[in-house]
């Protein structure tokens, strides 16, 4: 059984925030986009009117992958609000800091690279 399903509604916390939607993580692997279509029936001027960094809400998924670990959400016919009552989780710093990333990027830099080239050479055929 699916860890996420389409049609169904889960809390997750907004992670980021973006001109053309909203960033959600709803736990240590999933996260999703809440796209500025998907925020409201009317006209979304500001995305901030609506939600903050770090807020709790509650939302619709419209489409998972479980391949990448992400899904496409939705608030725009839920209450996403409802009353949520949770405390904010403190950061707290690892002692590996950026090392992991230091470690990671070539590695991420490389697969990049190559499947910029496996495109590039399917165009070329």
């Amino acid at each position: 059984m699916a860890k996420y399903e389409k049609g169904k509604i889960v809390k997750g916390t907004v992670s980021g925030i973006e001109t053309y939607g909203i960033f959600v993580a709803l736990d240590e692997e999933y996260s999703g986009l809440i796209h500025i279509s998907e925020i409201s029936h009317g006209f979304v001027k500001n995305i901030n009117d609506f939600v903050n960094l770090g807020d709790n809400i509650y939302v619709e998924i419209l489409e998972v992958d479980d391949e990448l670990y992400r899904l496409k959400l939705s608030i725009k016919n839920i209450n996403y609000r409802k009353n949520i009552k949770t405390k904010k989780r403190k950061i707290r710093e690892t002692s590996l800091g950026f090392k992991t990333l230091a470690y990671n990027l070539p590695i991420w830099i490389e697969k990049s690279v190559k499947n910029e080239q496996k495109t590039i050479n399917s165009i070329d055929k």
